[in-house]
Formats: structure tokens, sequence, C-alpha cells
């Protein structure tokens, strides 16, 4: 890894009580977790006891008022440990920041303190069977009658789906608002009539981490209970995917590190014709050209977490961040498994589940054709500007 300057002292020690927890709380339990499919509610409560959920939420609130870099140390170690059941990225940098940043103070007040707690636990629902980078294109409905909304349809790939109390629920609330989306954004109770749980669906990767389909069938949802303005919920998710997107580097980052140091030390070890495996020349360059990419892909990370926190991660860089760094996740995790010859396509090992759980980083928090397309299209805006 190359030589970090982003985290002071506090981080750290921070880090260290991360580390301690996940070792002592997550991974004794983790392969049963994944034959499971999901984590057990009580690691949430454990989870907020410990301090690792909503660090950066302010007191008056609930939380310890830590700033961002607490969450990503968080999103860090869990990466580092190779330990992807518990869905903490998705409460911490997607659902709080949601609440945290539109919502109202009475909603704060509801839902902020349960969540620091780990005794509400936060889904996203966004994705349906057919939309899913194409935000616009959800078919989820919220018709206003009176003081409440009433809601039908459904969202599939929905992480925390079996477990959540809360969700930020994405709605049609105006069919003929082309430009915008027509979309509003609601806070919708788990315990609301006519909120159904479907199936947990089984994945190629991320074994116990629970992924779930959900329903909406005449589900009531207050008005009080809309986040920021009515028909306004496409600028509210433009605004947080940078985040989010971000969150799937720092996560791919640091998973890249991992795997690449487990590599390391198997070569050290392994014997193949009266040598180390690390002994080869084909395995020292490969090595070293993924050890180079790592330190690329580290720095760049880090130069779009400093962006963050001072306010300045626009969406185009965090695009760039989330195409690049995945990317190479994805290659990293099949050249280092190449390495371990047949025992990397043993389970037991934990590059053989890296390699698994590696394939949905280029797919959530929007496709690496949807960064693509993002990034060149700002590259042809800035060109009509130039002309201009």
């Amino acid at each position: 890894m190359s030589e970090r300057n982003l985290y002071n002292q506090d981080h750290e020690a921070f880090r260290d009580t991360v580390r301690r927890f996940i070792q002592s709380e997550i991974t004794p339990f983790h392969m049963q977790w994944e034959r499971d499919g999901q984590v057990p509610r009580e690691l949430w409560q454990k989870a907020g006891a410990a301090g690792l959920l909503g660090c950066s939420v302010p007191e008056e609130y609930g939380g310890a008022g830590a700033d961002a870099l607490f969450n990503f140390v968080v999103v860090e170690e869990l990466a580092a440990a190779g330990v992807t059941g518990p869905a903490f990225a998705v409460h911490n940098e997607m659902v709080i920041p949601y609440i945290y940043a539109f919502g109202t103070d009475e909603q704060k007040r509801r839902w902020l303190p349960g969540m620091v707690r780990g005794e509400i636990i936060g889904a996203l629902g966004m994705t349906e069977p057919q939309a899913g980078s194409d935000v616009r294109g959800i078919r989820t409905r919220a018709v206003r009658d009176g003081g409440h909304y009433v809601v039908d349809g459904q969202k599939t790939f929905i992480s925390n789906g079996q477990l959540c109390d809360v969700l930020i629920l994405a709605c049609k609330t105006d069919p003929q608002d082309a430009k915008g989306g027509g979309i509003s954004l609601l806070i919708a109770d788990a315990t609301t009539a006519g909120f159904v749980r479907g199936r947990r669906l089984e994945k190629i990767g991320l074994k116990a981490q629970d992924t779930s389909e959900l329903f909406f069938e005449n589900m009531s949802v207050p008005v009080s209970n809309l986040l920021g303005a009515e028909h306004g919920g496409l600028k509210l998710l433009m605004k947080n995917l940078a985040q989010e997107r971000l969150t799937q580097a720092v996560r791919s980052a640091t998973a890249i590190e991992a795997m690449l140091q487990w590599t390391i030390d198997y070569a050290r070890e392994r014997k193949m014709f009266g040598h180390t495996l690390a002994d080869f020349q084909n395995t020292q360059f490969k090595l070293a050209e993924l050890k180079t990419e790592a330190t690329i892909s580290r720095v760049f990370t880090d130069h779009c977490i400093r962006l963050f926190i001072d306010g300045k991660l626009d969406g185009n860089t965090a695009a760039m961040a989330k195409m690049w760094v995945t990317e190479l996740h994805g290659k990293v995790a099949d050249q280092c498994l190449q390495l371990f010859g047949g025992w990397g396509y043993m389970w037991e090992y934990p590059i053989a589940r890296a390699y698994a759980d590696a394939r949905i980083t280029r797919i959530a928090g929007g496709s690496i054709e949807v960064m693509k397309q993002i990034i060149g299209r700002s590259l042809f805006a800035d060109s009509k500007k130039d002309k201009r």
C-alpha cells in the first residue's frame, strides 16, 4: 500500500476498534451467514453499540458528529477482511445521507437515532425489474390521496431488503414529467400495511448479504414522509449518487490491496519444481503490474475522498473513480486467483469468495457502461460550451 496521509490518529484509533469488531463479531461467523443468506439483526445492534453506524450523524440526532472519514474507515476495514455480508455501507453511505441532507427535523429525529444504534436498519429502494441505472424508467407509482400517498409497484436487488425497517423509496408521482422523471422520494416504514417482502435472491457473490425483492400493494405513506420536494426526487438522487459511487471505489481499492497481499503471502509459501511460486519471473512480473495499478487506484481514490470531504467531488470525477477502480477490482481478482491455481477455485479460500464478490462492483451504483456515458457526455458538453 502506498503511504497515506488522509487519516489522523483519531481515525486510526477508530480503525483499530473496527478491526477488532470484525475479528470478534463477523469473521468467525461469516461462512455460516453465507449459508444462511443474511446476517442476524443482532449484529447491527452490536455494530451500533460499537459506534460503527452513522458515525457522522450529529449528536442532536444520536450520532457522534464525526467527519465522513470515519464512515470510510468502516468501508475499508470490511473490504480488507473480505467480509461482504453486513451491508453497513448501504445504511451509512446511502440511506442516512438522504435523511440527514434532505429530511425535515422531525424526520431526522424519528429515524436517525435508531439507525445509529442499529435498531433501525435502512435500505434504498431504487432498482426495479425494468429500471436499474435508468432511474427515470421506474414504474412504482405513488398517487396523492389527501394526506397520504398510495403506493403500488415493486423493487428488486434491494440490499437489506429482508432486514430493513425503513426504505428510501423512489416513486413516480408525476408520470407526465418526462424531463425530471416525475419522481419523488418517500420514507417508507416497513411495518406499514402493503409493504411486502418478496424472496431473498440467490446471487453468485455477496452470499451473506441479504438482497431481496420488495412489493408495495396499496401501501399508504403519509405526505409527511415525503423527502424533499414533491416530484424533485431525481435531483436528490443525482446529488447522492456521487457519494454512492465513491463508496464503491473505496471498497474496491481496499479489496484490491487485500487480494494482492493474500497472493504475495501465498506465493512466498507455495512450492513448485523446487522453488517457491514467488521465485518465478512470471509471478514477479504479474504482481509488479498489479501492485503498480493498485497504487494508482489508491492514490486516485484518496484524492476523490479529499474532494468529497471538501464538498468538491463532482459526478464526473466520481464516475471516473467508480469506473477505473471497479474495473481493476475485477482484473486483480481474476489474475490473483490464477496464481493460486486449483486452490483459488475452492470456496474455503478468501480469494475464491473475493473473486465472486468482485463481479457486482462493475454493476452496483451504476454500470460501467453508464459511467462511460456520463464521462463521455461531459467531454462533449465542454466542447459545446467552448464553441459558444
